[in-house]
């Protein structure tokens, strides 16, 4: 059987009797077999459900579009549902912006090459020059796009019309500007961010050396979707690393970069697989 026969369906709704049997009796009519299943709800009674299926139907990728609609008059509508359907080979398509710091963006350019991603980098935006030799080993366009604070307007305009139409998802891999709402609904794909520590410790330059100076013991790194309010997205994924009094300050930012690295890959990594459902301010991933 071919891969575009595997399918996803990610399924987010109140909860209510009677959702697992209708949407398993949906795709058993169509001849489909379901092969992993996953759900859970917020509270059994009137809570927030939500389910992730894979799926195998011979000839998905011909009969995608229709069992598309086919599902949301006869299951979705019904039930109120916010679904996502879409056959599971499907690559994601990735800008990933990007500014001095090339420790995440260089982890992701490295796992795309190995295919452990499932994701096609097709721009990287930065506002500085610097990493463009770099990115062009990896044959992905690089994208200078100089900022300061009386040219955003223009700038955030520039970066709009160049990924318009062209990607599935944003990451900041440390992009060192703030996104305006303005900017973030005009792009209407979702944005991941990689902050250093467990938000919102150590704002501002020199993360790594303000923990030096609190005497931390853990480091670590969080990554988010990206919202208006800054840092303040929905979590996806979260790690540390252990450091000690004897640890300089150059060996915690070491070890801060490769938990940023990994943090920031498994976010993507679970984004893409649709494995990450948002629920108001807060995240369920799979």
């Amino acid at each position: 059987m071919s891969d575009t026969d595997v399918g996803r369906l990610l399924v987010s709704c109140r909860d209510q009797p009677g959702l697992v049997a209708a949407i398993s009796s949906f795709l058993h009519a169509h001849n489909a077999t379901i092969v992993q299943s996953d759900q859970d709800t917020t509270d059994p009674e009137g809570g927030h459900f939500v389910m992730r299926l894979v799926f195998r139907l011979p000839g998905l990728e011909e009969a995608l579009e229709e069992l598309t609609a086919e599902f949301g008059e006869e299951v979705a509508d019904r039930y109120d549902i916010t679904f996502r359907l879409r056959i599971a080979a499907e690559r994601t398509r990735v800008a990933v912006f990007v500014s001095k710091l090339d420790h995440c963006l260089l982890d992701l350019l490295w796992r795309q090459r190995r295919g452990e991603l499932g994701v096609d980098i097709v721009q990287v935006v930065s506002n500085h020059p610097d990493l463009a030799d770099e990115v062009a080993r990896f044959g992905v366009p690089y994208a200078h796009i100089p900022i300061t604070r009386d040219t955003k307007d223009i700038a955030e305009k520039q970066q709009i019309e160049l990924l318009a139409g062209r990607v599935d998802l944003v990451v900041l891999a440390r992009y060192m500007q703030i996104l305006t709402g303005g900017f973030l609904d005009a792009l209407g794909v979702p944005a991941i961010n990689i902050h250093h520590s467990f938000l919102p410790a150590f704002v501002g330059a020199g993360p790594y050396a303000q923990a030096k100076e609190r005497g931390v013991k853990l480091v670590g790194a969080t990554a988010h979707y990206v919202t208006e309010d800054l840092d303040q997205g929905p979590i996806i994924e979260q790690d540390v690393a252990r450091v000690s009094h004897r640890d300089t300050v150059a060996d915690i930012t070491r070890r801060g970069a490769d938990v940023e690295r990994s943090v920031l890959a498994r976010a993507v990594a679970a984004h893409c697989a649709d494995r990450v459902v948002i629920t108001g301010r807060t995240t369920l991933v799979f």
